[in-house]
């Protein structure tokens, strides 16, 4: 059984623990590297938890953390997923649906109507699995990679409908 759990930038060492393994596990799948965090030490690693209005979640099976996802507060009514990743021992059992869930509802308890993320093209497994949760490709251009051509693939879903003002 995987439990979710919110955690603050207190929690650094266990966010440190699984975003190391997910960087080591898939460095493909991230814009992110690895020797990236290395350098930052304690306070890199509080900063990134304590984003104003963030929402960072880690799945747990038993004490072993096997997945994670942040959700980003973006412009009102947009919202960012980042860094979802799930540990090869639990793919395939609903965690990155459950962690996607997590989000899609702390975005809509924000007040945004749409949730968007950025996924590296070609990862056809990441590609699939937002699909399968209700993301769309937007055709918008995603940020700039490493190599310096390609650029991350945006995609996004709508929450719900922006509500009408009536006028009286």
């Amino acid at each position: 059984m995987v439990s979710l759990h919110i955690i603050t930038s207190d929690d650094w060492p266990l966010w440190q623990e699984i975003r190391v393994a997910a960087l080591t596990d898939a460095p493909h799948a991230f814009k992110a590297r690895l020797a990236d965090w290395h350098r930052g030490g304690q306070e890199q690693w509080r900063a990134r938890l304590g984003i104003s209005g963030s929402y960072n979640v880690v799945a747990l099976q038993g004490s072993l953390p096997v997945g994670m996802v942040r959700g980003i507060p973006g412009d009102g009514e947009t919202s960012e997923l980042r860094s979802l990743w799930v540990s090869p021992e639990a793919r395939g059992n609903g965690v990155g649906d459950q962690l996607i869930e997590a989000v899609t509802t702390w975005a809509l308890r924000s007040g945004s109507t749409t949730l968007k993320l950025a996924v590296i093209p070609g990862n056809e497994s990441a590609t699939a699995l937002y699909q399968r949760n209700g993301f769309i490709a937007t055709g918008e251009l995603g940020d700039l990679l490493p190599d310096g051509v390609t650029r991350e693939q945006v995609m996004a879903k709508r929450l719900r409908a922006p509500q009408r003002r009536h006028l009286s």
